[in-house]
């Protein structure tokens, strides 16, 4: 098939999947075959109070505002674009909605031009990206780009390196490609020997803690797995039924029971595929992984089955459970007092420590990162397509500048900067304190993203693995449908398999 051809398709079928024409499993088969992979994308999937940007808590809100010299800099090199409409659909993301809300307004202003930014489920991004894709029509100046969409789109999007080098005219001082973190770099922008975009916005899982329950049974934040499980058994057992000792995302059948899987399976030193491509979740550090997230489910709410990471994150927010490792998004919404029952209760700290040494890429397949802290990011680039792509490079710019991460993450607290310095800004330190919309825990979020950092494969078949095959069959496991764990793994390790091959 052409790549023109398969490009066409994939619109079509995007489009019959939005307009519920297909199943979401018939779909995610033939996106795998076409290359277009989706490994955290699934119907009616929202990211965890990721909509809801927190506007700071005191006084200092007013102040934040783009710095004169950036918008003095837009001015100057937007001066020949005046009247140019710009036009990107994104996700709802705490970086899209900050902009969209509060900065954009300082750009437009500044530059002359209009910015449309469409906020949408994003199996309906998926629908514009690939639909402006296959026409080239250019309706699309931006791309806003899942991880698992960067080989579809690899093509079809500069390589931000090549816009600076091309266009030495239009370069924001300072803005360099080297200040992004280099792990989420190599991890959500690239695709071989291509960057697609920068990176955008990184949701990552944290270890996240009651303060005042850990006091009160004489615990530290644990450092290893083990010792984990072992407080939140002595939680439960103290305070059950009224508290437990933790809580998790495992709703049969959905991607989150998945990002669970994941961090349980890399910290217990196993992979989701080993170096011949395999699926290897059934091996002796994968049963491992089983037998401890059994017991540890003992100590979870009864349920946490029916949780996807909204039910989770509530469980510790109106007072449920003690502890969870997930998004870090989370935890300025605990911080919020008008919204939960835990504000100024809740402690972030990194993952506990894996049981084992975590393989290497070069023993897993298809360039997955094993690691605790699963990740879930974006990249923000430049279509090929547009009608305007030096106006549309010059918002790309500022859109990831130091300055505007700066605003989104005080404005919008939750997002981890995708920028290194961004995190040491007296504007994010200022906002660490307990309250709405709280920067107090991007420390741990910037340790994590430096030394924890898992990220799934990279293969077209990951969206029905991710959304379908593994979690539906996890669901039954501990439904009690299989006899064992191991028959539970194998039985996953054939379907994978097939899936793969197929």
């Amino acid at each position: 098939m052409r790549d023109s051809d398969r490009k066409q398709y994939a619109a079509r079928l995007t489009q019959r999947l939005v307009r519920r024409e297909i199943s979401r499993r018939d779909f995610m088969r033939s996106a795998a075959a076409l290359g277009l992979g989706a490994g955290a994308f699934g119907l009616g999937m929202t990211r965890p109070f990721g909509g809801n940007p927190y506007a700071m808590a005191d006084n200092h809100a007013a102040d934040l505002r783009p710095s004169d010299e950036v918008l003095a800099w837009v001015k100057e090199v937007s001066a020949p674009f005046k009247g140019t409409t710009l036009k990107l659909a994104t996700e709802s993301t705490p970086p899209s909605n900050a902009i969209n809300s509060q900065l954009k307004q300082y750009f437009e202003e500044a530059s002359g031009m209009t910015v449309e930014i469409e906020v949408l489920p994003l199996e309906q991004v998926l629908q514009k990206l690939t639909l402006d894709i296959a026409s080239q029509l250019g309706t699309y100046d931006l791309y806003y780009i899942d991880q698992s969409w960067a080989a579809f789109t690899a093509r079809d999007v500069f390589d931000p390196r090549e816009q600076l080098a091309d266009k030495p005219d239009l370069a924001m001082p300072d803005w360099k490609v080297e200040d992004f973190l280099p792990a989420l770099v190599d991890g959500i922008a690239r695709y071989e020997d291509r960057l697609v975009g920068v990176p955008y916005d990184i949701p990552i899982f944290i270890f996240m803690y009651r303060k005042d329950i850990y006091e009160k049974m004489g615990f530290e934040a644990p450092a290893t797995l083990e010792e984990y499980y072992t407080q939140a058994k002595a939680i439960t057992d103290e305070m059950g039924p009224d508290m437990y000792g933790a809580t998790g995302q495992m709703k049969s059948g959905h991607y989150s029971l998945e990002c669970d899987w994941t961090a349980w399976l890399w910290g217990h030193g196993g992979s989701i595929f080993n170096s011949d491509g395999k699926f290897s979740g059934n091996d002796a550090e994968g049963l491992e992984a089983m037998e401890y997230w059994t017991k540890l489910k003992e100590t979870m709410p009864p349920g946490v089955t029916g949780w996807t990471w909204d039910g989770q994150g509530q469980s510790i927010a109106q007072g449920v459970a003690a502890t969870m490792m997930s998004w870090g998004e989370f935890f300025p919404y605990f911080d919020d007092p008008e919204a939960t029952k835990v504000s100024g209760l809740m402690e972030a700290v990194r993952c506990p420590a894996p049981t084992k040494a975590l393989r290497t890429v070069d023993q897993t397949g298809y360039g997955e990162i094993p690691g605790v802290g699963h990740q879930g990011g974006s990249s923000l680039a430049v279509s090929r397509n547009s009608k305007n792509p030096d106006p549309a490079w010059i918002f790309m710019q500022w859109a990831t500048s130091y300055d505007t991460q700066v605003l989104i993450t005080a404005l919008g607290g939750g997002t981890g900067p995708t920028r290194t310095a961004v995190y040491d800004d007296p504007r994010i330190i200022a906002n660490n304190r307990v309250g709405p919309g709280t920067t107090r825990h991007l420390n741990v979020v910037r340790e994590t993203i430096a030394n924890d950092m898992g990220s799934e494969p990279d293969l077209p078949a990951w969206a029905e693995l991710a959304n379908d095959t593994i979690p539906v069959r996890l669901g039954k496991y501990f439904a009690g449908e299989y006899g064992s764990a191991k028959e539970a793994m194998d039985d996953i390790a054939q379907a994978a398999d097939a899936v793969v091959e197929g």
